[in-house]
């Protein structure tokens, strides 16, 4: 819960459709980000809560349930457990992850709503949909197929087709039919219920968000905010407390982010000294560019015309997207790799993490490639790092007998720690700022400087010498391996297993295991280290190509 004097951090990432498998891109752009974020605010002792959960409610899921033969619960329950299971198995450290499907969900959303409509930031309309009189029901987007009014597709969905990408309005499709039924659906008016965003007053320059979320932001209020239709003819969703209304449900993106407080009413019964507590509390939301609206417009308006003292977003952490080789990720084609299927690989999971946070697409979209995978392992992991940490505790075990020996500072030694910690508060800077990928450059880097500095040095050689040469051999050592132990505690966001086998190595002591803004050797001389070995394997080609044609699609 929020303490008071404390920084009170509050993370979510956006929820995921809980009837797709999460591929690369899905993972990096919302969980492993807020992961690596939210480790870091624990690192520094401030008070923080993570939270996710699936996004069950909509279309999408009553459709997959007609697929495969199920009720729509049993494709949530089937498919939550299918993603609680990659994200620990990446290592992603939620507080709570949750689900969409709870009573809490309906209480609160209703409350919204009903605070919405006493406020008169609702309106009525009538809409024309498509309806099935086979099925007798009106049908959702994703319940009807047709021709695509822009490029002829013949197989695009009822909001949006695929090949050319051109948002549809359903009853633009040439030659519509129902998905369930194959039937031919008729046009006809239904009443429905929008939000009506022109009347909330949203000024969005007040927060501190990325340049992508700004600009689609500002694009949306530039081109008029226009009332919003809340309200969808399905059966699987959050049922419309309002008389006329009670056929319908919640849309999903105006009941989506209302899942992040029912997730944390689940974990808490005091959810709202999270979520009613603007005052002490920063709220980080962490999404694909493609969420960005529905954070940065459609919920802020929602909470701001309930009018309950919501805490609203500070930080919008919005990413670009990871394309995969030269393409795109498509799991029906069989092309890119799956959070389900990454274990399979062999591959461990702290080496997807560096991977795909260095690659992060933070500012523009980036690829993921088996050849830059494979380079970067070799390179960045087995002979930067891992060289350089196997390297420091070694020559501690095998020239001074696994004890941390006397280090005598030389102006030489003085200037690589200035360098270090250098490193350390541009890491710092950059990750209070959110700027992932960059702050891991400034780890690698200080393992450049600490392999440099042994290269120079040459430890080996010195132990055969006088006693002076001797010394400094014992001083080269112990700086190193407190360099190996600094870069231990800054890979645990990153890296957290690879953080934890560094920790056992080295027997770093818990009091010794923090991040502070200046490097000094925490590692006393008599300090104990363990028993050393290599932190990273070698990928070879072979194994990448054959991991490249398996995951290339056309299997």
């Amino acid at each position: 819960l929020p303490v008071e004097g404390m920084r009170n951090i509050l993370i979510t990432s956006a929820l995921p459709y809980v009837n797709n498998v999460p591929h690369l891109g899905n993972i990096i752009g919302c969980v492993l980000s807020a992961d690596t974020f939210a480790r870091y605010c624990r690192l520094r002792n401030w008070n923080t809560l993570y939270l996710c959960g699936t996004d069950e409610y909509g279309t999408a899921t009553e459709t997959k349930a007609v697929e495969e033969g199920l009720t729509p619960q049993e494709i949530c329950n089937k498919y939550h457990a299918i993603h609680a299971d990659i994200y620990r198995w990446f290592g992603i450290s939620f507080d709570h992850f949750g689900r969409t499907t709870t009573p809490s969900q309906t209480t609160i959303a209703q409350d919204i709503f009903q605070r919405l409509l006493a406020r008169g930031f609702l309106l009525q309309d009538t809409v024309e949909q498509l309806r099935c009189e086979g099925c007798q029901r009106f049908l959702a987007d994703r319940f009807v197929e047709g021709t695509c009014p822009f490029c002829s597709y013949e197989e695009a969905r009822g909001d949006q087709c695929d090949k050319c990408g051109k948002l549809i309005n359903a009853v633009e499709l040439k030659n519509p039919q129902c998905k369930l039924c194959r039937g031919v659906p008729i046009v006809k008016p239904t009443q429905h219920l929008f939000l009506d965003l022109p009347k909330v007053s949203l000024i969005p320059g007040e927060w501190d968000w990325t340049a992508n979320a700004r600009y689609i932001t500002r694009s949306w209020i530039r081109d008029g905010l226009k009332p919003r239709c809340i309200t969808r003819d399905l059966k699987w969703g959050t049922p419309v407390p309002l008389d006329g209304f009670r056929d319908k449900v919640f849309y999903v993106w105006f009941d989506a982010p209302i899942g992040y407080l029912s997730i944390t009413a689940n974990y808490t019964d005091q959810w709202e000294r999270w979520w009613k507590n603007p005052q002490q509390v920063e709220l980080y939301n962490f999404m694909a560019k493609d969420n960005v609206p529905f954070h940065s417009v459609i919920f802020p308006c929602s909470l701001l015309g309930a009018d309950d003292n919501y805490t609203l977003v500070n930080h919008l952490i919005a990413t670009e997207y990871l394309n995969y080789e030269d393409g795109k990720f498509s799991k029906s084609r069989g092309v890119g790799v799956f959070g389900d299927m990454a274990k399979d690989t062999g591959i461990p999971a702290d080496v997807w993490r560096f991977y795909l946070l260095y690659l992060r697409p933070e500012g523009q979209d980036s690829a993921f490639s088996w050849s830059d995978l494979m380079l970067k392992n070799n390179s960045e992991l087995l002979n930067n790092l891992g060289n350089f940490i196997n390297r420091a505790g070694m020559f501690v075990c095998k020239f001074f007998g696994g004890t941390v020996p006397d280090m005598v500072l030389t102006p030489d030694d003085k200037r690589l720690l200035a360098r270090v910690t250098l490193e350390l508060r541009q890491y710092h800077q950059l990750l209070e700022k959110v700027r992932i990928r960059e702050a891991l450059r400034c780890i690698l880097s200080i393992s450049r400087h600490g392999n440099q500095y042994i290269q120079v040095n040459e430890p080996w050689k010195r132990i055969k010498g006088d006693e002076k040469d001797r010394q400094h051999a014992g001083t080269v050592t112990g700086v190193a391996v407190n360099m190996a132990s600094l870069l231990a505690v800054m890979l645990q966001p990153y890296m957290p297993s690879i953080s934890l086998a560094i920790q056992g190595q080295l027997h770093i002591p818990p009091d010794c295991f923090v991040l502070s803004h200046d490097f000094t050797c925490t590692l006393p001389p008599g300090h104990r280290v363990g028993t050393v070995s290599p932190l990273f394997q070698k990928l070879e080609n072979d194994r990448v190509e054959a991991l490249r044609r398996r995951f290339g699609g056309g299997q």
